[in-house]
């Protein structure tokens, strides 16, 4: 390895700047990707809540005066829960967006390695680690899904029993 040619030592160069150059472009489109997404999704929300907002109006303007505080009540409720989702998926979307960026980091380093020493060891250390990665990014997901599911079970049993007391 110490008796390496000049010319291919450029070469070597030229390949890494290349790659490198590539995952910056790469890591740009991701973030783009992840904040276009959150913005939908940001906006979706607010429009869902303004919908449920005029309906509750409409729907208690007809009725008697006496259930005004139910109706505050039930809107503060559906925009409690209209939050939480938000937040929930915002926090999603960073997620995916920090594995992207691991992912990228991990790919830059596993080629500089092959591209310096071409060292099987290196190579297979180097794959064991993405399979790590890959694996706890999983388990991660999956934890976080779950707590999705687990607040939004809380928040259906809430909202049922504040309707419930309401009658």
């Amino acid at each position: 390895m110490m008796t390496m040619t000049t010319t291919r030592r450029r070469t070597t160069t030229i390949t890494m700047t290349m790659m490198m150059m590539m995952m910056t472009l790469m890591m740009m489109i991701t973030t783009m990707t992840t904040i276009t997404m959150l913005l939908v999704i940001v906006t979706i929300m607010l429009l869902l809540l303004l919908m449920t907002m005029l309906l509750l109006m409409m729907r208690w303007r007809r009725r008697s005066r006496t259930r005004t505080r139910a109706t505050t009540t039930t809107t503060m409720m559906m925009m409690m829960m209209m939050m939480m989702m938000m937040m929930m998926m915002m926090m999603m979307m960073m997620m995916m967006m920090m594995m992207m960026m691991m992912m990228m980091m991990m790919m830059t380093m596993m080629m500089t390695m092959m591209m310096t020493m071409m060292m099987m060891m290196m190579m297979m250390m180097m794959m064991m680690m993405m399979m790590m990665m890959m694996m706890m990014m999983m388990m991660m997901m999956m934890m976080m899904m779950m707590m999705m599911m687990m607040m939004m079970m809380m928040m259906m049993m809430m909202m049922m029993m504040m309707m419930i007391m309401m009658r």
